[in-house]
């Protein structure tokens, strides 16, 4: 009964968010709307660094780097070679998960800050990459121009509500195959390696092979999120996988609720709201940003809705 009673709590909160983000458009002027497509590109990016950082305790600090290959498949592509929609897409996510395949070795046999440095290091040489290939990305220039893509529908996706239905989409659907993801037997092998990596290797798994699975895996719906941002911004350059980004990926991730999906979503709905905010304000938002990080830390170091999850359960138990 109390089984049930949860799940029906979920759908409930599940159906009432997905109702308020369709009829958003409807009540809110363009710059909202702009702004919520961006935090739903971001959000994706965030859910994907939670399959390392939260499900497998992996904190991988280069992750903005094959967000960057997906923009950059899409910026060379489209503009270039005018090609369409789904062979850039396409492109993107198979480079970001061609790459993750290549670095996962490099990787996974290590842990803790030794996997961090070897990830950061690693994303670091994709942006010297983007950097210094200056007849491929357009070094510091990037690459702009990148137009919106067209469907096979009568859909103008310049117009930016189409634009937001049709990225609200793409983050359903990465949201609904994460959770069906992390909720497998695969998702729930990855818990156990986080909690306890030598029991699980004690109890016959192949944890090397599990964590380099999850490590391309989140590699690809990265480039997803890269996918979807080049058309967004239209402009593609090494800023969108240096260490800043990476740096806003991880604190959307810890800010939300790692281990949550629904939380690094919403701390990139908050990142990207400060950010847009703090900004038109003052050109030191990073330092804003920080501080707001170390309140976070100090006072729900796990996380918006672990937080808020640990509440109620309490508040439940209580009674």
């Amino acid at each position: 009964m109390k089984i049930l009673q949860d799940l029906g709590t979920k759908v409930y909160w599940a159906i009432l968010g997905l109702a308020v983000l369709v009829i958003l458009p409807l009540l809110f002027p363009a710059y909202w709307v702009t702004l919520v497509t961006q935090m739903f590109i971001f959000g994706m990016l965030a859910m994907s660094l939670d399959i390392l950082l939260g499900y497998t305790g992996l904190p991988a600090f280069g992750h903005a780097g094959f967000f960057g290959l997906g923009s950059y498949a899409v910026g060379v592509l489209s503009t270039r070679y005018a090609v369409g929609f789904w062979l850039c897409g396409a492109t993107g996510v198979v480079l970001s998960l061609a790459v993750a395949a290549i670095f996962g070795p490099i990787c996974v046999h290590t842990g803790g800050v030794y996997f961090l440095m070897i990830t950061m290091a690693l994303g670091m040489c994709l942006w010297g990459l983007a950097f210094r290939w200056v007849g491929m990305t357009g070094g510091d220039n990037g690459i702009s121009g990148v137009p919106r893509p067209e469907l096979a529908i009568p859909v103008d996706l310049n117009d930016p509500v189409a634009f937001y239905y049709f990225t609200f989409i793409a983050f359903a659907l990465v949201l609904f195959a994460l959770y069906l993801l992390v909720n497998s037997p695969f998702g729930q092998t990855l818990r156990g390696i986080r909690e306890s990596e030598s029991r699980m290797r004690v109890l016959g798994y192949n944890t090397w092979f599990h964590k380099y699975l999850s490590y391309i895996i989140a590699g690809g719906f990265a480039g997803v999120s890269g996918v979807f941002w080049a058309y967004y911004n239209a402009f593609v350059s090494p800023s969108d996988l240096d260490i800043i980004a990476t740096m806003e990926a991880f604190f959307m991730t810890i800010l939300g609720g790692p281990g949550t999906l629904v939380g690094p979503a919403l701390g990139a709905g908050i990142i990207v709201f400060l950010k847009n905010f703090i900004s038109a304000y003052t050109q030191r938002w990073l330092i804003l940003l920080g501080l707001v990080y170390v309140v976070i830390i100090l006072y729900t170091p796990q996380g918006l809705v672990n937080y808020l999850i640990a509440r109620a359960k309490s508040k439940n138990g209580s009674e």
